[in-house]
């Protein structure tokens, strides 16, 4: 398996260094400006969050290999070895889609989602019995798995801890995994939406360049470390269920690797002809090189293109932007001072009610004052006048 597991790699090399060369040269204008313009770098926790689900990955896929082998040996069930080959593949690739979010925030939480996901799919879900007799390998692998990750994710935020596994807990409840494909979608919104969270609040930032970097060369050493394992349990899974054994893939494999050590032998004893093959390599592969270089030159084109007319948009809108103010604030001053307008006249209106009513009680005051006890001093002289004169006539 060794000459082929190694062919495998340098494949799958080749397939992703000819992958981002593409991306380069096809790369969008927006990804140019933002290189360019300085994104924020992502705060200490999420940086912390990431290198922990990266780490836990590596116990994660030891703790599963050695469970599942285990199970694997010890049985000759070609359904329990089958299993046991589909647990290994299918929990890594569901780990690896989880870990790889561009989000920390969301990787951690997915990866909890589905570590839970798992140990309860072993214990008492749809594959408590998948492995017969040797089930509790693999619930207590499961079960292990699940405690190393809530103890650590416990340190990261005391306080929301527990409203974060009561989360996980319901999540897992109402979306349990059917099968050991491990088929499951990402939990992440539905943690926004229980959390009360908008996406823009939670993922503010993708990080720095360096950052971005570091992530992509932790996926690309991850993905070229696993995927070996991972063809060749399929390749084991797919001798299980067809008739060929592993003697024949041995044979197989023993026959080609004979034959490169003598192309080898036979390139070694002709370096005329290496030297030829180069020449011709380099006469054949030059005009694919102009052509990759005119290629190049024409997509950094479009990109300087493309960046200014982004720029000369976002001129166009700043404008406009700023014309909008200019008018919010001159509508803003004319309704200001309509108000203040109306206002004075409400207050003038007032102010004369109010002197008026003032002078009314005023003349009232001084009627009341000055004239009332004249009147009633006439009155009374009156009084005494008139009873005087009765007196005068009885007598």
């Amino acid at each position: 398996m060794n000459a082929w597991e190694s062919s495998a790699v340098n494949r799958l090399v080749q397939v992703l260094l000819l992958l981002v060369s593409v991306n380069v040269l096809t790369g969008c204008s927006l990804l140019e400006v933002k290189l360019e313009s300085g994104v924020e770098p992502l705060p200490k926790e999420q940086i912390n969050m990431r290198m922990f689900s990266r780490e836990y990955s590596y116990n994660f896929y030891t703790e599963v290999e050695s469970s599942a082998d285990l199970i694997a040996n010890d049985t000759d069930d070609v359904a329990i070895k089958s299993n046991t080959l589909m647990w290994k593949i299918y929990s890594e690739q569901s780990l690896q889609r989880a870990i790889f979010q561009a989000s920390p925030i969301a990787a951690m939480i997915d990866t909890w989602v589905f570590t839970e996901q798992m140990n309860h799919y072993f214990t008492t879900g749809a594959g408590r019995e998948v492995f017969g007799e040797h089930q509790h390998i693999a619930i207590e692998a499961s079960q292990r798995l699940s405690a190393r990750f809530a103890k650590t994710a416990k340190g990261f935020n005391v306080s929301n801890f527990k409203q974060h596994q009561k989360f996980v807990e319901q999540y897992v409840a109402k979306n349990p995994i059917s099968d050991l494909t491990f088929s499951r979608t990402s939990a992440f919104n539905d943690w926004l939406e229980f959390s009360n969270i908008s996406e823009f609040e939670a993922i503010t930032t993708f990080g720095s360049m360096p950052e971005v970097m570091s992530d992509m060369s932790d996926r690309m050493a991850m993905t070229t470390q696993q995927m070996p394992k991972i063809l060749g349990w399929k390749a084991e899974l797919y001798a299980l269920h067809s008739d060929v054994n592993a003697a024949d893939v041995e044979k197989a494999l023993t026959d080609i690797s004979q034959t490169t050590v003598k192309f080898q032998a036979l390139m070694e004893q002709t370096p005329e002809l290496m030297t030829q093959l180069a020449a011709d390599m380099r006469t054949e592969l030059s005009p694919l090189i102009e052509q990759l270089s005119q290629v190049t030159d024409d997509k950094l084109m479009q990109l300087s293109k493309e960046r200014a007319s982004l720029a000369l948009i976002i001129t166009h809108e700043r404008e406009a932007l700023v014309q909008m103010i200019a008018d919010e604030r001159a509508a803003a001053v004319q309704d200001l001072d309509a108000l203040s307008h109306k206002t004075v006249e409400l207050v003038f209106q007032q102010i004369t009610e109010t002197i008026k009513s003032v002078i009314v009680y005023f003349i009232l005051f001084l009627i009341t004052v000055f004239f009332a006890p004249l009147g009633l001093g006439v009155w009374l002289g009156k009084r005494m006048t008139t009873n005087k004169n009765n007196s005068v006539v009885n007598n």
